[in-house]
């Protein structure tokens, strides 16, 4: 596993951020990290990039024990914190370049990995401008570049596309995409979509305990709140809504394109035997019937009201 973590508590005082929090990360996986602010999540991910301790656990990071041996497992991380400090009077290339040397490259790798990383990142047309200058969407291109510039193994990613247009994160969601395939990365956002168009496995987290771990498509599947169900039908002919209304444990109905109908119920007893009784008993032809499992962001809310 690239990433390990183990029982990790993280005590404020008397207050916990963290309470035996426990889950492993293979390479190659884009891993999502969800949850409400204040939840543990930016905690977490200092204390797995070694910038705080824990109270107790133990965080391994390619078998490395961050605690132990600190140094080395910073330099397979790349980190993007949320509030992504930069130097602002430094030129981007020179910012990079200056990066690269920390990661001790030498100058005439660091050289050609800032050159490649600028054009990765989208910032050719900015590489001559002071960060101070820029706006904060290139801002957070400056901040990827320099978690990517030493070619880490880990990458740990906290809100990496706030503040971008629409074109912009999508031009970055594909180079995480991109970079996911040789790496791990821990991507932490509050935006579902985001979640939905990378992420290979989601983590929830609400008042520092994982409240839910799994494959993004088996957790919409497997989460429900017990008492509901919702249903999409579509019937051969038109079908009246109050007759549908009357079907044995149906709560709402509402119709869709042209004979489709969505049907919601109060109940976890599925509902799709009365439906094709009601088919029959009025002589329709049912050409569709599918379960609607809920969204990421009803997924959300459900676990972390």
């Amino acid at each position: 596993m690239s990433i390990s973590v183990k029982s990790i508590t993280k005590l404020y005082g008397n207050q916990k951020a963290l309470d035996n929090v426990s889950f492993e990360i293979s390479s190659g996986e884009i891993f999502g990290f969800l949850g409400p602010n204040g939840a543990g999540k930016s905690t977490m991910m200092r204390i797995i990039t070694g910038f705080i301790s824990p109270s107790s656990g133990k965080v391994l990071v390619n078998n490395l024990d961050i605690l132990e041996k600190n140094i080395a497992v910073k330099k397979q991380i790349g980190y993007l914190p949320e509030n992504n400090p930069l130097y602002l009077d430094m030129y981007v290339r020179e910012y990079l370049y200056f990066i690269a040397r920390l990661y001790n490259l030498r100058r005439k790798d660091a050289k050609s990995r800032t050159e490649e990383i600028i054009t990765k990142t989208g910032l050719s047309s900015e590489q001559k401008k002071k960060i101070g200058e820029l706006s904060k969407g290139y801002r957070q291109r400056v901040g990827l570049a320099q978690a990517l510039i030493h070619n880490p193994s880990v990458l740990i990613l906290d809100e990496p596309t706030s503040g971008l247009d629409p074109n912009q994160t999508i031009e970055i969601r594909n180079l995480i995409t991109e970079v996911g395939k040789q790496k791990t990365v821990l991507l932490s956002t509050h935006i579902m979509q985001e979640v939905e168009a990378i992420c290979d496995r989601v983590i929830i987290i609400n008042n520092g305990k994982i409240v839910a771990d799994n494959k993004k498509e088996d957790l919409q599947k497997n989460t429900s709140p017990g008492n509901h169900q919702t249903i999409i039908v579509e019937f051969n002919t038109t079908v009246s809504r109050d007759e549908l209304l009357k079907i044995k444990g149906v709560s709402k109905v509402q119709g869709l394109k042209q004979y489709n109908w969505l049907i919601e119920t109060d109940s976890s007893d599925d509902i799709r035997p009365e439906v094709f009784q009601f088919a029959v008993k009025h002589h329709l032809t049912v050409l569709s019937m599918q379960q609607k499992e809920m969204s990421l962001e009803q997924v959300f809310q459900l676990l972390t009201k």
